[in-house]
């Protein structure tokens, strides 16, 4: 799916397991923090947590506009 939606608009997978990302060919991939809370971290204080989804995002908003022409994991 991700690589349909690629021909219309670049695409960010947020991933907890980017060798899958990258055998189903997601083109930007993003490393998540867990498969049960990928943007989140349940030891974390809310501020840490809240500051590790920040960077999370601000990863794949500059995946987003990054040019790239293979897969690559930021």
């Amino acid at each position: 799916m991700l690589k349909e939606i690629e021909k219309v608009m670049p695409v960010v997978h947020i991933a907890t397991v980017v060798p899958i990302s990258k055998t189903v060919g997601a083109n930007r991939i993003v490393p998540a923090i867990a498969i049960p809370y990928p943007l989140g971290d349940i030891t974390a204080t809310p501020e840490e947590e809240k500051y590790g989804r920040r960077q999370i995002v601000e990863k794949a908003i500059v995946a987003l506009t990054t040019d790239i022409t293979d897969q690559t994991v930021f």
